[in-house]
């Protein structure tokens, strides 16, 4: 049998007579694990959705052959049979269901006479369980009660369910901590040595490192170079050089700008679980921002800077939330959203695509929403006009790839979906800016491009809060860092002392003086 599992020849695929794949070739080893590389939009999404069916042939022209056969799926039923599984970026399964439905849905497992066999399921789901090292988890257990590490494990047990010879993971580590995603690289070096072929899909190049034996790398819907492990560079650097088609020496670029007075100030702050009036999720947490400063939360999944975040944001999240803020030094009550956004604050969202964007509206519509009331209506009649001028200035000024301001948000890749929630906030002119998991699973050009957004905002004199699981990240843009540790602040870090040792040691000795 050949070495080579698979081979995507001159594959080209148009929307709207843009072409987002133009002549792509692709070539995999069996048995390897083989990572695509390349900037949002740059069509390595799009290439797996062809490879899998998702785009049916016809739709594009080139050719697929696996295992040495010309293949030409019209759906993932097709794919699926020949061993072929694409994992999602957004998980696609169903919360109200156990673990065991989940992983057999479309595959059920039947008697004879067509029915269900539960007995079998339940047995055959703990086997698909044990492979992802999920032995000890109940298969009756309801999927929207696992965490998303749990999740993601799931999927893939769904995967080996169908007896996957090439399995695709797109952007599989995105939504996950630092021990969650090392748990998942292990799994598919596991599924390496048991002679699955893997193509990985990953923003997170230090991931790609570690894990993949090859890198593809596309740009601009078109097939860069192919870089092997012992035989080519496979630094950070020179997979960054390729996506980006320039040296990218500086990830985080400089700011220089004066920091002025306190801005924001928040005192004694408390909020309980929104469903939970019990349990305490912020506890007694006071900060000050200045104008033109960038501060930092740092912590670890779960510490509680996403429901503080949401909390100052109008209580957009919690109940019987206590304490003091100050706007200008001037304190003031936010009942609700609006009254947030009356006061000139905004906040961003990690999940930009449930909190942040109208998926089926246009850029225009999403990007003009926020500041539609203050910004482009008179006597409750909006000036269409101006909704476009605005619109296309923030398109070109933060470089939003699109056809036009008329296409639909949810069409476009995640750094450019990114991007236009960015703008939603921008256009309000906001005082105070949270910004939550802004870079999450986008990649290096992107993040670059939102960083001088941030230092262009900062250098206008605004205060930002700057939220980030990536330690890195926190340390290459913030002038000051705040370490929250189970809803209380664990420590302050100045710029010049900022390191990922300092943070970590401040949630150790936080742990160690007992936050109960």
């Amino acid at each position: 049998m050949s070495d080579i599992i698979l081979e995507m020849n001159h594959i080209t695929k148009e929307f709207s007579g843009v072409k987002a794949l133009d002549d792509v070739n692709l070539k995999v080893k069996r048995g390897e694990i083989h990572a695509l590389c390349g900037e949002n939009g740059a069509g390595k999404s799009t290439l797996m959705n062809v490879l899998s069916g998702v785009y049916p042939y016809g739709t594009y022209s080139g050719d697929i052959v696996y295992n040495g056969k010309v293949c030409q799926f019209h759906n993932i039923k097709e794919s699926e049979s020949k061993g072929i599984v694409i994992i999602h970026q957004e998980l696609a399964l169903i919360p109200y269901l156990t673990i065991a439905e989940n992983l057999f849905i479309g595959n059920e497992v039947t008697s004879a006479k067509g029915v269900i066999d539960w007995t079998q399921t339940n047995i055959k789901a703990t086997e698909m369980l044990a492979k992802i090292g999920l032995q000890k988890e109940n298969v009756n257990t309801l999927v929207n009660s696992l965490g998303v590490g749990k999740q993601q494990l799931v999927e893939i047990a769904k995967a080996l369910a169908k007896k996957v010879d090439l399995l695709i993971l797109d952007e599989p580590t995105a939504s996950l901590n630092d021990e969650e995603s090392k748990q998942l690289l292990e799994i598919i070096l596991n599924l390496k040595k048991q002679g699955i072929t893997c193509i990985m899909i990953s923003h997170k190049l230090n991931e790609i490192g570690y894990i993949a034996d090859s890198i593809t790398v596309i740009r601009d819907g078109k097939t860069i170079e192919t870089l092997e492990k012992g035989k080519d560079e496979f630094t950070e650097d020179r997979i960054i050089k390729g996506m980006v088609g320039r040296e990218l020496t500086n990830r985080y670029p400089l700011r220089n700008c004066k920091i002025g007075d306190v801005l924001f100030e928040v005192k004694n702050w408390n909020v309980f679980h929104e469903e939970d009036e019990k349990r305490q999720v912020i506890n007694n947490v006071s900060f000050q921002i200045r104008a033109g400063e960038v501060v930092g939360f740092a912590g670890l999944m779960g510490a509680g800077r996403t429901e503080l975040a949401m909390s100052l944001f109008g209580k957009a999240y919690g109940q019987k939330i206590s304490g003091q803020m100050k706007l200008h030094g001037k304190e003031i009550h936010l009942k609700n959203i609006r009254d947030a956004i009356d006061h000139k604050i905004a906040y961003v969202s990690e999940d930009r695509k449930n909190y942040g964007l109208i998926l089926i509206d246009n850029i225009k519509e999403n990007m003009t929403l926020a500041a539609l009331k203050d910004f482009f209506s008179k006597k409750g009649i909006i000036d269409k006009n101006e909704e476009v001028v605005a619109t296309n200035k923030y398109v070109k000024m933060i470089n939003i790839k699109a056809n036009s301001i008329e296409q639909k948000v949810g069409f476009l890749s995640g750094g450019n979906q990114q991007k236009v929630v960015l703008s939603k906030w921008m256009m309000t002119l906001p005082d105070v800016l949270i910004l939550d998991e802004p870079t999450r699973g986008i990649d290096v050009g992107a993040k670059y491009e939102i960083y001088n957004i941030i230092n262009e905002l900062a250098e206008a004199g605004k205060a930002i809060i700057f939220i980030s699981s990536e330690l890195p990240e926190i340390i290459g843009t913030c002038d000051r860092v705040y370490v929250i540790n189970e809803g209380k602040i664990a420590g302050e870090l100045k710029k010049e002392e900022l390191t990922q040792e300092k943070v970590m040691k401040c949630i150790v000795t936080h742990n160690g003086k007992g936050t109960n």
